[in-house]
């Protein structure tokens, strides 16, 4: 992409970066509340970091997929192969990372889904639809019928209360699928907030991006109708966000197609800010760390969790592991609680 953005590699460092800090606080003891999940339906600031990062995984999506979008298909098995390889190889690296150290839990107990697994699963199935559709009606349509979709799936295939933890149709299918014992039960139950029925409208999310992103290629030269455009394409997802949520509530581990609406409306709307303050007026000193982040997402976070990682199962000092340990003889006695958590 000529004269590359700044402020696409800034959001995708921002999300990485703000990613680690509210997985790993000093303690789960003492986390400030926006630094915390929703406990079912609703949204928080943390709510938003995972969404905004596969909204950037769609906007970049369009940049490496331009020269095949201009026409020349003799690629076709080529991208396609290129797509398939990315998806197989961010997957395998989440699981080596919720497997990691390797004998402190058995393959038999290993979580199958997770953080890069969905990242993996979204980013090739919105890869796999653009190569297969490229006309971008077509896929505003599969974009939208992914997100009807998930609503008439979730309604109809659910127990009870259709949207509630124990009766959403991703508690019945996804430990069915791959066993109990692969998913998550942070929620008391087996169910994963990753899983492979949540990941339909994780597709749509990164779609989402994609259009963003082809947007903004045909419009950089035009810089300041350029942030106009997506201010009202953010308010106008948002609006429909909030107005779908009123039936289908807003809620990240189902990633309800309200919620991917109302995070893509946020995640445009601090890109076009960040394009506005970065790329037009020119204010870069502050962005150091964050194009660090940005331009590295994926050694970021994997060397984040490994690092933890070690220090909880590695590291044993003083009767309890190094991360338990750093916290309260380092971070907590010099910030305190709460502050000390944040420091860590």
């Amino acid at each position: 992409m000529k004269n590359r953005l700044l402020s696409i590699d800034v959001l995708r460092g921002m999300t990485i970066f703000f990613m680690i800090v509210v997985n790993t606080p000093g303690t789960w003891e003492h986390v400030y509340a926006p630094l915390r999940h929703a406990k079912w339906h609703g949204c928080t600031p943390t709510d938003l970091v995972f969404p905004f990062f596969l909204f950037i995984v769609g906007v970049s999506l369009s940049i490496s997929m331009r020269r095949y979008l201009k026409g020349d298909t003799a690629d076709v098995a080529a991208m396609t192969s290129k797509v398939l390889k990315r998806t197989a190889l961010i997957f395998l690296v989440g699981l080596l990372l919720n497997w990691f150290p390797f004998y402190h839990k058995h393959i038999s107990d290993l979580r199958v889904f997770g953080v890069l697994q969905r990242i993996a699963l979204a980013f090739g199935g919105a890869g796999l639809l653009v190569i297969l559709l490229r006309d971008q009606m077509r896929l505003a349509v599969a974009a939208a019928l992914l997100l009807f979709g998930y609503w008439f799936l979730l309604y109809m295939g659910g127990a009870g209360d259709p949207y509630s933890l124990e009766g959403n149709l991703a508690t019945l299918f996804d430990p069915v699928l791959v066993g109990e014992s692969h998913v998550y039960g942070g929620f008391g139950i087996p169910f994963d907030p990753e899983g492979l029925v949540s990941t339909i409208p994780g597709i749509a999310h990164v779609l989402i991006g994609y259009f963003i992103g082809l947007k903004i290629q045909k419009m950089q030269a035009e810089q300041w109708p350029l942030v106009k455009h997506l201010i009202g394409v953010g308010v106008v997802l948002i609006i429909l966000g909030l107005i779908w949520s009123m039936g289908f509530p807003i809620n990240k581990p189902l990633w309800t197609s309200s919620y991917v609406l109302y995070t893509c409306g946020l995640a445009t709307l601090l890109l076009s800010a960040l394009i506005w303050v970065i790329d037009i007026r020119g204010r870069t000193k502050w962005t150091y760390v964050f194009r660090v982040f940005g331009l590295n997402p994926l050694v970021s976070y994997v060397l984040s969790g490994l690092f933890v990682k070690l220090l909880l199962f590695t590291i044993k000092w003083e009767g309890g592991n190094g991360y338990s340990w750093l916290y309260q003889n380092v971070f907590q006695p010099i910030f305190g609680n709460l502050p000390g958590s944040l420091a860590f």
